[in-house]
């Protein structure tokens, strides 16, 4: 009797050495794992830039205040906005703090570096990059054209 309930004893104490040791084995494999960075689209990209062509500033104008779209064109004509500002500094100012703010630039992120540029008949007008630059990037890019001038925005995020 003694020696059945010894194996009994046994076969408990083995079967919780299993149960503990597949526990192990799952939290391990969690802490092994990389973090996954998550990785960034050109669709979110592309989603990013047409939103912050959309987006309202604070420049006002005899039509109201302007969206970034129409910012960008009243820089190219070197228009001032109704309080004074060159709205060429309103429209950097407006879309710096949207880049820093909508994406996660840092060392520990998956986004590095950032380069936004705008480009009238492919004259290069506004370009602010912030992070570093890597051979790795995603980009997109939206065009339009107001009074005969082609504009471009794109928009390179380095991972």
């Amino acid at each position: 009797m003694r020696d059945k309930l010894a194996q009994e004893e046994m076969v408990g104490f083995a079967v919780i050495v299993v149960i503990v040791g597949v526990i192990l084995l799952i939290l391990l494999s969690f802490l092994i794992k990389t973090p996954d960075q998550t990785i960034v689209q050109d669709s979110e990209i592309e989603s990013f830039i047409e939103s912050s062509l959309q987006y309202t500033t604070d420049c006002d104008s005899q039509i109201g205040f302007l969206p970034v779209q129409e910012l960008i064109i009243s820089c190219e004509n070197g228009d001032i906005c109704i309080d004074g500002r060159d709205s060429c500094d309103v429209l950097k100012s407006n879309l710096g703090n949207m880049v820093t703010k909508g994406w996660n630039v840092g060392t520990q992120s998956a986004v590095k570096g950032y380069e936004f540029k705008i480009t009238a008949d492919e004259q290069e007008k506004i370009k602010f990059q912030g992070g570093n630059k890597t051979a790795s990037y995603q980009g997109a890019f939206q065009d339009f054209t107001r009074g005969g001038t082609d504009y471009q925005v794109s928009l390179n995020l380095y991972s």
